[in-house]
């Protein structure tokens, strides 16, 4: 993928909300600022920044971070979700927050990647996580 793809429509909202938590990231290690905005079922938006940590694992996904206060908000059901951040690749949710996302919105949950001029890609969750583990794998077979 090019560097600079032409932006593509997608939820204005999510990305002024993604922009703004990724202003609010706490990077002071890689000064790499991730923000991310999670529309739940309810149609609110939750925000969420990248928070580091001198012991790096101990990190939080600004994308976790968003499914976690969209969780704190009584949503439980992911709708869509917006991932902003600086560089010249496109950000895609880690491995980890590809999981989180498939858990709360299933496979067709929508996944938008941006830069910091607008949206660049539109995933679904099956499309970066196919084959998932999800909730439906640990029900009883007679429930499957």
């Amino acid at each position: 993928m090019a560097a600079n793809p032409k932006p593509i429509p997608g939820p204005d909202d999510l990305l002024a909300a993604a922009l703004a938590a990724r202003e609010a990231a706490y990077a002071p290690y890689s000064k790499y600022k991730v923000g991310a905005a999670a529309r739940g079922a309810s149609g609110r938006v939750y925000p969420g920044a990248n928070v580091e940590n001198a012991a790096y694992p101990v990190g939080t996904c600004a994308e976790a971070g968003a499914i976690s206060a969209m969780v704190l908000g009584g949503d439980t059901s992911l709708v869509e979700i917006a991932v902003v951040a600086e560089g010249g690749a496109l950000v895609t949710p880690c491995g980890a927050c590809r999981q989180r996302i498939f858990e709360f919105g299933g496979p067709n949950a929508a996944i938008w990647a941006a830069d910091l001029h607008g949206f660049r890609r539109r995933f679904t969750a099956d499309e970066i996580l196919p084959q998932a583990f999800g909730p439906l794998a640990m029900a009883p077979e007679q429930d499957r």
